[in-house]
């Protein structure tokens, strides 16, 4: 079954830039088309040989991708309150909403699969087993969702070369644990068991895709392509058109621009900030990759000592958060990181302190969570658009100070970064977003009507740093008009607080 992925199939890096471009504004316009019709949710699921790649696929989608209208669940052992619980409470709970795309990794699958490598269960009760991942599966796919699995495949002397090649190599080798060598050992048992998964599992409604994960390109490219054509068939079968309506605001290439003029003796945190400072892009390659080669490591003693972290930003649109982000999660292991962005709350959160929807989204121990936009906008846009009453608001300092300092007594590492960019940057930014088409859709009427709003906003951010800047959990604010500095700062100040809460423990 699995020699057809034994091809030894590859492709050049110049090829892997040109088809990969190509593929990451289709992938995106299909992104934005799920995400604004909301006809469907996406479920994709990854499983496989161990070194054949998941993790890595999955942190370049990210990469590739919007990262906030995508969820990546990585299961490990049980918790205290899935003990206490149904099997599949857990993957029911994670499930992405309509209009969202969630990534599995360590899935429905792992713990029976394993259990029958181990011959921990029977045949038969394995086959039972499969038999409850097919219903669960045929009931997402008949309410809608798009369901898609991937095993990725080395062959055995392939999977043998990629585990030394990763030990030998000081920054890889902690990927390599005891485990995988003995996993390689009965290398034959987790074929026939595999080929027993797939052969009961591979339906029409929730189909296995094989791919050979020997070569990095070649395997994102295949991975991608097959997420494409899937996402396009069902788009286009839910009657959802690669319409300009949907792809892009056409308001806001039309609207003025409506900044007014500077108030007269309007002094801020922000507009006494230094906007000079600048990186050549030579430099910043060298630089962006010893950040991240030290973010890895110190992540890595992070969850060995779990501590977990927690990275907030905020800032005017455009920026530049979702470009430092994709900086960051590159670094990671895609099982340890989640990236929230919250927007306006739905029903469920109205009917709660605005508070507990953070709440519920805190990581466990030794993770890390990156939130794109936070509970700071209980006095930011709730503030300026009157969405809170001055009360709410002007409490909200308060109950934000003492929501940080609860999780920051319990050993959470929290770092709080402001991106910030001048009306004339982001003005050409906008414009920057017209002219670039994997960047058109970012462009919304919404971000002009902030604009307009500007030194409102920056009021409300100098009081916010005012009050919730404390000696435990102060802001970090960065220049942001030049991208290649402000990437480097937000990587170098992150790598200092987590070293410096490492190192006191």
């Amino acid at each position: 079954m699995f020699r057809t992925a034994e091809l030894g199939q590859s492709v050049a890096k110049q090829d892997f830039k040109k088809r990969g471009l190509d593929l990451r504004q289709r992938l995106l316009e299909a992104q934005i088309l799920l995400s604004r019709s909301a006809k469907f949710n996406v479920m994709i699921d990854f499983a496989g040989v161990d070194g054949a790649g998941k993790g890595s696929t999955v942190n370049l989608l990210h990469a590739w991708l919007d990262t906030r209208l995508l969820t990546t669940n990585a299961y490990g052992p049980l918790t205290d309150s899935e003990r206490e619980r149904p099997a599949y409470w857990r993957f029911w709970r994670a499930l992405a909403p309509k209009g969202r795309t969630c990534l599995n990794l360590s899935g429905r699958y792992s713990t029976p699969f394993l259990d029958r490598v181990y011959e921990r269960t029977s045949a038969k009760e394995y086959v039972a087993q499969l038999k409850r991942i097919q219903a669960f599966e045929r009931a997402l796919a008949d309410d809608g969702t798009l369901v898609l699995k991937f095993w990725m495949h080395l062959s055995r002397e392939g999977q043998e070369e990629r585990l030394k090649a990763l030990e030998a190599d000081p920054e890889q080798a902690w990927r390599v644990t005891k485990k995988d060598w003995e996993h390689w050992e009965i290398y034959d048992r987790f074929i026939e068991t595999a080929e027993r998964t797939v052969t009961e599992t591979n339906t029409d409604y929730a189909p296995w895709h094989i791919v050979e994960g020997s070569d990095s390109n070649y395997r994102m490219l295949e991975v991608s392509r097959i997420i494409l054509e899937a996402l396009e068939a069902r788009l286009a079968s839910a009657g959802v058109s690669a319409s300009p309506d949907l792809l892009i605001d056409k308001e806001a290439f039309d609207m003025p621009d409506e900044l007014p003029p500077r108030p007269e003796g309007l002094v801020t945190v922000l507009s006494t900030l230094d906007m000079s400072p600048a990186l050549p892009k030579s430099r910043y390659r060298e630089k962006l990759a010893k950040q991240q080669r030290r973010i890895h490591l110190l992540q890595r003693d992070a969850l060995k000592k779990k501590r977990s972290s927690i990275l907030v930003f905020e800032g005017p649109d455009a920026a530049g958060k979702g470009g430092v982000i994709r900086r960051i999660i590159p670094t990671l292991d895609a099982r340890n990181y989640r990236v929230l962005q919250y927007g306006a709350p739905t029903d469920e959160e109205r009917a709660h302190h605005y508070l507990w929807r953070f709440w519920r989204h805190l990581a466990r121990s030794g993770r890390l969570t990156i939130f794109d936009r936070s509970w700071y906008g209980r006095v930011l846009v709730e503030r300026v658009e009157g969405l809170a009453t001055n009360e709410e608001w002007r409490r909200a300092y308060a109950e934000i100070n003492d929501f940080e300092d609860q999780f920051i007594e319990y050993g959470t590492i929290l770092v709080k970064i402001w991106l910030h960019v001048t009306p004339e940057e982001q003005f050409a930014r906008f414009e920057s977003r017209k002219k670039i088409p994997h960047k058109r859709w970012k462009l919304t009427s919404e971000d002009w009507r902030n604009r307009a709003k500007w030194y409102a906003y920056e009021e409300a951010a100098h009081d916010m740093v005012k009050y919730t800047s404390t000696h435990m959990a102060p802001w970090e604010l960065v220049p942001a008009n030049n991208k290649n500095f402000a990437r480097i700062k937000v990587l170098e100040t992150f790598g200092d607080m987590l070293e410096k809460a490492l190192q006191e423990g």
